[in-house]
C-alpha cells in the first residue's frame, strides 16, 4: 500500500490530480485507511499505466486566464467572461477554467507549469487562450509546437484588448533591468580582470 503523495509522486502528478481522477472515476484508491485516507496498491499502478501508455485519447478541455499582478484583477475577470462566452457559443463542455497571476516572462508559474504537464501526458484535448500572449510574452511558437504534437490543439482567441498594454511595459522593462545586470557584471569583471593583469605585471621578476 502507499499514500496518496506517494503514489501522485510515483505518477508525476499532483495531490488534486489523483483526487480528480477518483471523482472522474479514473483511478480509484484501493481502500481507505480509518482516517478516510487514501490508499493505493503497486499492482493497481501498474495496471493504471499500462493504460495511460496504450493511447487513450485526450479528454480534458482548458481555458486558460492570465494577469502579470493583482492590480490587473479586472483584466482577469474581462478575460474569463469572453472566453466563457466563447465555451457557450462553440457548445463546449467541461471546460476547466484555470486562472493565473503571473508574469508572462515567467515560466515557473506553478498553474502554467500544471497546464504543460497535463498536455505533456496527452490529458488535453484543447487549450483556450484569449491571446497568445496570455501563455507566454516569448516564444509561443514553441509552446503551440510542443501542444499539437502531445494531441493538444491551441485555439487563440486573439482578443488584442485582453492583452493589457501596460503588462508589455514590465516585461520589456524586466528584459532592460536583466540585461542591463548582465552589463554591470560584466563591467565588474573587466575592471577586476585588468586589475589582476596589472598586479602581475607590476609583481614579475625581471629577466
Amino acid at each position: 500500500m502507499m499514500s496518496t503523495g506517494k503514489a501522485a509522486k510515483l505518477l508525476g502528478v499532483s495531490v488534486k490530480t489523483l483526487q480528480r481522477w477518483e471523482r472522474e472515476g479514473r483511478l480509484i484508491p484501493a481502500t481507505r485507511t480509518d482516517s478516510n485516507r487514501r490508499l493505493y496498491t503497486e499492482s493497481q499502478f501498474r495496471e493504471f499505466i499500462g493504460l495511460r501508455q496504450a493511447g487513450a485519447e485526450p479528454t480534458r478541455i482548458i481555458a486558460y486566464c492570465r494577469v502579470s499582478g493583482a492590480a490587473q484583477k479586472p483584466d482577469l475577470i474581462n478575460q474569463r467572461r469572453v472566453l466563457e462566452e466563447f465555451v457557450v457559443a462553440r457548445g463546449l463542455a467541461n471546460v476547466e477554467f484555470i486562472e493565473e497571476v503571473g508574469g508572462g516572462l515567467n515560466f515557473r508559474r506553478k498553474k502554467f507549469l500544471e497546464v504543460m504537464d497535463a498536455i505533456g501526458r496527452r490529458e488535453v484535448k484543447a487549450l483556450i487562450l484569449a491571446h497568445r500572449d496570455r501563455l507566454t510574452r516569448f516564444g509561443f511558437e514553441w509552446f503551440e509546437h510542443f501542444a499539437r504534437t502531445h494531441g493538444c490543439e491551441v485555439l487563440v482567441l486573439n482578443q488584442e484588448r485582453l492583452s493589457p498594454e501596460q503588462e508589455m511595459v514590465q516585461d520589456l522593462m524586466t528584459i532592460v533591468h536583466c540585461f542591463s545586470s548582465h552589463l554591470y557584471g560584466l563591467r565588474n569583471y573587466r575592471k577586476k580582470l585588468n586589475e589582476a593583469l596589472k598586479k602581475d605585471v607590476t609583481h614579475a621578476p625581471e629577466e
